[in-house]
């Protein structure tokens, strides 16, 4: 699955050292390779299309700006004609004229577009400063050439793990968004349907009761009592 909603997708047979590359409508990493060698960039790219990886490449750190859009100089002067599909890997060279590989990873990752891409950087002298400050920009890897196999299939392996990984999370919220949604829309439609909230029995009855209280008659009282009434008699 390639980054920002794009996908790629490869069917070919051919063979390239043994290795058969035929696959069936399999998705695929997109991979943007840089080196300014054509032997290197050859190498690699071969290497990417062995593990059925969509290979571009280009030979200097301006034009891969320019495909990915950040090179608006360039783009102001030619047309590309690049086909701009989505990049879910940049493999870069370090020692590049004109923009070095460490230049074109701070490139990206300034631009909040592609800052999640990852960048590995290859070289071929080991060392440890510039292995540590390439790490420190951000870089996902760093491999001393010559490149081999086992360092690619290492490099799209968890690659596809995290696109994988980012594209499950991604669905999680989905999909809890769409649960909170349904919920809000539930919430409403009880509210809505409802009956009105009536007093209770004694709250309401009370101002009745009080008035059958003030006009029902008296009950008998003391002085409708027998003995009372003896002694009115017998005052009489």
């Amino acid at each position: 699955m390639a980054r920002n909603g794009g996908v790629a997708w490869m069917r070919t047979t051919e063979k390239i050292d043994g290795y058969d590359l035929s696959t069936s409508d399999t998705e695929e990493v997109h991979v943007l390779a840089v080196d300014d060698s054509l032997v290197d960039r050859k190498v690699i790219e071969r290497l990417l299309r062995i593990s059925s990886c969509k290979v571009t490449a280009v030979d200097s750190g301006r034009r891969a700006l320019q495909y990915l859009g950040l090179d608006e100089e360039i783009q102001k002067k030619e047309t590309n004609g690049f086909d701009g599909l989505k990049v879910d890997l940049i493999i870069t060279d370090y020692c590049m004229p004109g923009m070095t590989g460490y230049e074109l990873l701070k490139k990206v990752k300034e631009s909040s577009a592609f800052r999640e891409i990852p960048v590995v950087i290859m070289s071929s002298e080991n060392v440890i400063a510039r292995i540590d400050r390439c790490l420190e920009e951000g870089a996902e890897d760093f491999i001393v050439k010559p490149v081999k196999l086992s360092d690619v299939k290492r490099i799209i392996d968890y690659t596809t793990t995290e696109l994988r990984e980012g594209e499950q999370r991604e669905g999680a919220r989905a999909r809890r968004r769409g649960i909170n949604k349904r919920k809000q829309r539930e919430g409403d439609d009880d509210l809505s349907s409802s009956p009105p909230s009536t007093l209770s029995s004694s709250t309401s009855s009370s101002p009745s009761s009080s008035i059958q209280s003030a006009t029902a008659p008296l009950s008998p009282s003391t002085l409708d009592s027998p003995t009372r009434r003896l002694k009115m008699t017998s005052s009489e």
